[in-house]
């Protein structure tokens, strides 16, 4: 149009002071109408794209259901702005007849790479959890799924990138938490790089147990041996908060970090105590304390103990044999 324009309107043939002003205000007309035309175009296939990838991490993240044996579960995920809503979160509770497993894991980065790999894992996990006996096996499981997801994905990245295929990607890992909670409450876990968890015991929260936390999975193949540890238990009204790391790395505008252990503190003083009250006292502080803007997202996984005290032979088929050798309960 402004071409036509120069063209063949008469005005525009003119070297006039008023033929050059019009002629500059039909450029910038058509330029920007243009230019918003491409704005509106761009904005539409970018909320689109968001909307397929909200919609597909919220089937491969779903929320885990109210009660699993007993325990009640409350999970939630807080994203750290609107560009990462999709993120590398991943948390699942699974009842087995080896007890009730879980899995809280954050994988390095956002977007749809990250969610790629949070399908690998969590679809890993909910095979191995039924297969395992033993959570070792479970982790390594996860290992060998991720490694197999970075090779596929190293190979379709390699035509746009140019690296040589035997190149692996060593800066990728994920951190990963795996629990074991048996029918009598107790405790096992294996702990790849991620922060553990706390427990809410009467009206204070305290860290669970901790053992020797091993690398995260990725960069390093994991030990010959993958012993579970015993890591105390969890006791009838009692709760265990699953967190990443985005939970007490939150500063506000003064540099402070989150307070998690005293926010949980606080919620523990809450009666009755319930999982969805604990997800919902630590993001209403957190967005409080970094005034709506966390600098990472963050996932919290509440579960909470309201079965009563029984011992384990008396589950429903949660039990193990009463042959072979005897797990350690011992509380912290």
């Amino acid at each position: 149009m402004a071409v036509t324009y120069k063209l063949t309107c008469p005005p525009a043939q003119q070297d006039g002071l008023g033929a050059r002003i019009v002629t500059s205000a039909v450029f910038f007309v058509v330029g920007t109408g243009l230019v918003q035309h491409v704005r509106r175009t761009l904005l539409r296939e970018l909320r689109q794209v968001r909307r397929v990838a909200g919609a597909a991490q919220s089937v491969l993240l779903r929320p885990p259901p109210p009660r699993v044996e007993g325990l009640n579960v409350a999970a939630a995920q807080l994203s750290a702005d609107r560009a990462a809503s999709v993120g590398g979160d991943l948390y699942e509770v699974v009842a087995t007849e080896h007890g009730v497993r879980v899995v809280m894991g954050d994988v390095r980065g956002h977007g749809l790479p990250a969610l790629g790999t949070v399908a690998a894992l969590l679809g890993s996990f909910r095979e191995a959890a039924h297969d395992e006996p033993d959570l070792g096996g479970v982790l390594r499981r996860l290992e060998r799924a991720l490694a197999r997801h970075l090779r596929e994905r190293h190979r379709e990245e390699r035509p746009v990138s140019g690296r040589p295929t035997d190149t692996p990607l060593a800066e990728e890992f994920v951190t990963v938490l795996l629990l074991e909670i048996d029918a009598d409450g107790g405790l096992r876990a294996l702990n790849c790089g991620h922060p553990w968890p706390y427990l809410l015991r009467g009206t204070e929260g305290v860290p669970l147990a901790r053992a020797g936390p091993l690398p995260p999975l990725g960069p390093f193949p994991l030990p010959a041996e993958l012993p579970s540890a015993p890591c105390g238990r969890l006791h009838e009204g009692e709760s265990l908060v699953l967190h990443t790391d985005g939970a007490e790395d939150a500063r506000d505008t003064r540099g402070r970090f989150f307070p998690l252990a005293e926010t949980l503190t606080k919620a523990a003083h809450d009666h009755p105590v319930s999982s969805e009250q604990i997800v919902r006292t630590v993001f209403g502080a957190l967005l409080r304390r970094t005034a709506g803007r966390p600098t990472d997202g963050v996932a919290l996984l509440v579960l909470h103990n309201r079965r009563p005290h029984q011992p384990a032979d008396g589950a429903r088929g949660t039990a193990r044999p009463a042959t072979g050798h005897p797990r350690s309960t011992a509380s912290p």
